[in-house]
């Protein structure tokens, strides 16, 4: 597959708590497109400064893959030391929790001068404010399904008809924005086919990647959230010959009828020469 530098592949952003030592080294050399070091949801209170200490001396270790790390909220204890911490890390990016809208965001940006920034949307206040907050300078949104679910007061369902709104809501704010956007975690790891089937809906939705939270689940979302060979050489052949009238009138259709997953996502992330580059969805 040819595919080009300026596209980062995002289809697994794996969830490492940095209390977790084991973890931390398991996950070098595990085939993630994007390792999250988490000092929130999976830091016990009493380990928070530890686990900060010990993301920023492992985050050199994952390259090439895309380093994150997920700090502690705005208004907790713990939030301007990981604040400090991550942005002199050399994370790639700061990846935000619990926002409400994009005010968080432009304090956080405004202390760590040259660091990218994602926004995890796990509120319905964060959901209907997603394109301000992408707007303020995040670089990626990354739906936090289980809290939204939570903050709805709603129950899981393995279809997640009920997370379809939020799901629709933060990938167009998304594309409004021209950045990244990653679904939530699946939760059960023994059920292999439903996980398969929630990465298949995600990608149809329109989402890059997903969130994952344990090495089995690595390869299904990488699968899933490739394109294929075909899938490129459509979308090469859609961008590379302008002046023949493009098929919008068919809404994009294959031969067997179904729209082309996206397409222009993988025009714009495709060579024209044959090469190949890891930073970008393969």
């Amino acid at each position: 597959m040819s595919l080009s530098k300026g596209f980062k592949a995002r289809r697994s952003a794996l969830f490492v708590p940095a209390a977790n030592l084991r973890a931390l080294e398991k996950a070098r050399g595990l085939a993630a497109d994007v390792v999250i070091l988490d000092l929130e949801d999976a830091v016990a209170p009493e380990e928070k400064d530890a686990a900060r200490e010990r993301a920023v001396r492992m985050v050199g270790n994952y390259a090439p893959r895309e380093t994150v790390i997920r700090i502690n909220p705005a208004g907790t204890p713990w939030h301007a030391a990981d604040l400090k911490a991550a942005g002199e890390s050399g994370a790639d990016a700061i990846l935000l929790p619990k926002l409400t809208g994009p005010e968080a965001l432009i304090v956080a940006r405004a202390g760590a001068r040259g660091t990218a920034f994602w926004a995890m949307i796990e509120t319905p206040r964060a959901l209907f404010n997603a394109l301000a907050i992408a707007d303020a300078g995040a670089s990626c949104l990354v739906l936090g399904s289980n809290d939204m679910l939570h903050a709805m007061e709603g129950r899981h369902r393995d279809d997640r008809a009920n997370l379809h709104t939020a799901m629709s809501l933060c990938v167009l704010a998304a594309r409004a924005a021209g950045i990244a956007v990653l679904d939530g975690v699946h939760n059960d790891l023994d059920a292999a086919q439903d996980f398969r089937s929630a990465c298949t809906t995600a990608r149809d939705f329109g989402f890059d990647g997903k969130s994952v939270i344990h090495p089995s689940q690595i390869a299904p979302a990488n699968q899933a959230f490739s394109p294929t060979a075909d899938d490129i050489a459509y979308a090469k052949r859609n961008r590379t010959q302008p002046s023949r009238a493009p098929d919008y009138g068919r809404s994009l259709q294959t031969k067997r009828g179904d729209r082309e997953p996206g397409l222009q996502r993988i025009a714009r992330s495709t060579d024209t020469d044959g090469g190949a580059t890891h930073d970008a969805h393969s």
